[in-house]
């Protein structure tokens, strides 16, 4: 594997306040990384540093051998697709209107069937003529899901296996759609994209995962495998609780909560 995006030393301040502090970074084509970590950690912020939303402070990120900020919007878009945490759509937009706006300015003959693909592996063949301010939060999601993966079909279809950003993709969903959504994105690493993720579910990170980058603070706490990472000594010293980590019959780690303690020593 390549790496397809790197980030060194890269840090963010506003004002007195640091947001992201001196995070190193490698990003492989084809494999599902997992951000995660408690609330403020940093996790969103590093995901809009990487998807060129928000430039960093201090440090370089870079795209395929190139700074994310030498590329142009039009060029970005082709190259990485960014799943927001919040997305407000007011109009009338049908859920096919809403897909087919992944497309960027392409002739829609052209990608008619990869918006037609899309909609029917996220399941959503029967809401595609409802306009989406009358579903659901989770079925809003799914639409916004389905437009990331046309956005990146098209571009991997010109330049190649490209980057998908997925900030909470999984908050509004119920367990099915949350396992369904992951299993495609995981799908896509398999296809040679790089796959970034930051979840809140411990046990979808290390089910989905091949790697895990836990946070804390504004940097990087633990980073690697599923079983390197999540431990209870490293989510002892990272979310303040106690927990009993077990193992599934294939070996994976599983999370399960006990009690909530604060507790100042750092992992092992």
């Amino acid at each position: 594997m390549t790496h397809i995006l790197e980030a060194s030393s890269i840090s963010l301040s506003i004002g007195h306040a640091t947001l992201l502090d001196h995070v190193d970074l490698k990003i492989n084509g084809g494999e599902m990384v997992a951000i995660v970590g408690p609330n403020g950690a940093g996790k969103s912020t590093l995901l809009r540093l990487l998807s060129s939303d928000l430039r960093a402070s201090r440090g370089t990120i870079t795209l395929k051998g190139r700074d994310t900020h030498a590329w142009s919007p039009a060029e970005l878009a082709m190259r990485r697709a960014m799943l927001s945490q919040h997305i407000t759509v007011s109009f009338p937009f049908t859920v096919e209107e809403v897909v087919r706006m992944g497309r960027g300015n392409q002739p829609l003959a052209a990608v008619q069937t990869l918006v037609d693909s899309a909609i029917e592996e996220v399941g959503l063949d029967d809401f595609r003529h409802r306009e989406l301010p009358t579903l659901s939060g989770g079925e809003q999601q799914r639409a916004h899901f389905t437009r990331v993966l046309v956005q990146l079909a098209c571009g991997e279809a010109a330049h190649g296996p490209g980057i998908m950003l997925l900030d909470e993709p999984t908050s509004s969903l119920d367990l099915r759609h949350q396992i369904a959504l992951l299993e495609i994105s995981r799908q896509r690493a398999r296809n040679g994209t790089a796959v970034i993720a930051v979840l809140h579910d411990l046990n979808h990170a290390v089910r989905f995962a091949d790697r895990i980058i836990v946070m804390r603070h504004g940097a990087i706490a633990a980073e690697g495998s599923p079983a390197e990472t999540i431990t209870s000594d490293v989510i002892r010293y990272v979310f303040d609780i106690d927990v009993a980590v077990a193992r599934t019959k294939d070996g994976a780690p599983y999370v399960l909560p006990q009690m909530m303690q604060q507790i100042t020593h750092s992992p092992s």
